[in-house]
């Protein structure tokens, strides 16, 4: 894989269009400094010093994609609440357009509330965390209302990315109107949670380990058996491509009719925060396709993007900066 190739893709990214279709998330960080043991239960009472809001879930898969310099077209869903207006607003504040965004009455806009303690110059650890969770309804107007934002941007979209955390936004009909509304040639990519099996059509999907072995109905460990388990869930759903992530051991690319890819970790130890990774791999893999990456060279931009993103506290992007300079600086990368 040589460098100049891949700072030629990530120079590429910048305007490159692509459609993000999958459940929003607001994550909430609530930052406090402690103050000493409840005397009411054997609990730690901490001082209220602010509250973060920032995209998660595939709302955080379009913040990266802005960040990374694309036009990111949301189709997805918030409530009609304080938390949807504060994740609209962060996605404004990070260069999304978000007037195509669905807003419903009656549901709660998805929440995860981390709650962290730390002094002023200290490492702030994660006390406890609650999810603000709602299904939509299996059927509705907001379906309708979800075609016909995918008709209007997926036409000239480079490639989309599908992003399913099993809140009701991602549905059979929804991809597959999504796959017949895109231009011929451009790629879906898509992760699931819990549906991985649910996605046939697509171009390629990004497990991470245990969404694997779910959808092998085994457990995996090792290079073979995650290749294997791999490439029949690549022939299930009829896809080029499945890019597993695999923590510490970097990401394993399985490609139909080509031998299996390891590439390994990007940053070694420096580990701060996992939160989010999975959504700045597959921001980033798709966006490699829009600007012309073969998978190989896409899998590479996605794992230096994820071991970036993962030395960060919280949830956080990528931007193209950071993506060139951990080019000119990976040891796997060839001249």
């Amino acid at each position: 894989m040589k460098r100049v190739r891949l700072h030629e893709l990530v120079d590429a990214f910048t305007g490159r269009r692509i459609v993000l279709y999958g459940d929003l998330v607001l994550d909430r960080f609530i930052l406090g400094t402690p103050k000493r043991i409840s005397r009411e239960a054997p609990v730690i009472i901490l001082r209220y010093e602010g509250q973060r809001d920032v995209p998660g879930g595939g709302a955080n898969a379009l913040a990266n994609l802005a960040a990374l310099g694309a036009e990111a077209f949301p189709v997805g869903v918030v409530g009609e609440d304080e938390a949807g207006a504060s994740l609209l607003r962060a996605l404004a504040d990070g260069g999304v357009a978000t007037a195509g965004i669905t807003t419903l009455a009656g549901f709660r806009t998805v929440t995860k509330v981390r709650i962290l303690g730390g002094g002023a110059y200290a490492l702030r650890h994660q006390v406890a965390r609650y999810d603000v969770e709602d299904s939509l309804p299996a059927d509705g107007a907001w379906r309708d209302a979800l075609l016909v934002r995918i008709n209007a941007v997926a036409q000239r979209a480079h490639a989309a990315a599908v992003s399913d955390y099993g809140y009701g936004v991602v549905w059979d009909e929804g991809v597959a109107h999504l796959r017949a509304a895109l231009p011929q040639g451009a790629a879906v990519v898509a992760d699931s949670r819990f549906g991985l099996g649910h996605l046939a059509g697509v171009d390629g999907v990004t497990p991470n380990l245990e969404e694997l072995a779910a959808a092998a109905g085994r457990p995996i460990s090792g290079e073979r058996e995650v290749v294997t388990a791999a490439d029949e869930l690549r022939e299930r759903l009829g896809a080029r491509f499945v890019v597993a992530t695999r923590g510490r051991e970097g990401l394993t690319l399985v490609e139909k009719g080509k031998a299996a890819l390891h590439v390994p970790v990007f940053g070694g130890d420096e580990v701060a925060d996992v939160t989010g990774a999975g959504d700045t791999v597959i921001a980033s893999l798709t966006l490699a396709l829009a600007a012309g990456a073969t998978p190989a060279e896409a899998a590479v931009l996605a794992n230096l993007a994820g071991g970036i993103v993962v030395s960060k506290l919280g949830t956080a992007t990528v931007s193209s900066a950071e993506l060139h300079d951990a080019i000119a600086r990976a040891g796997f990368v060839h001249e």
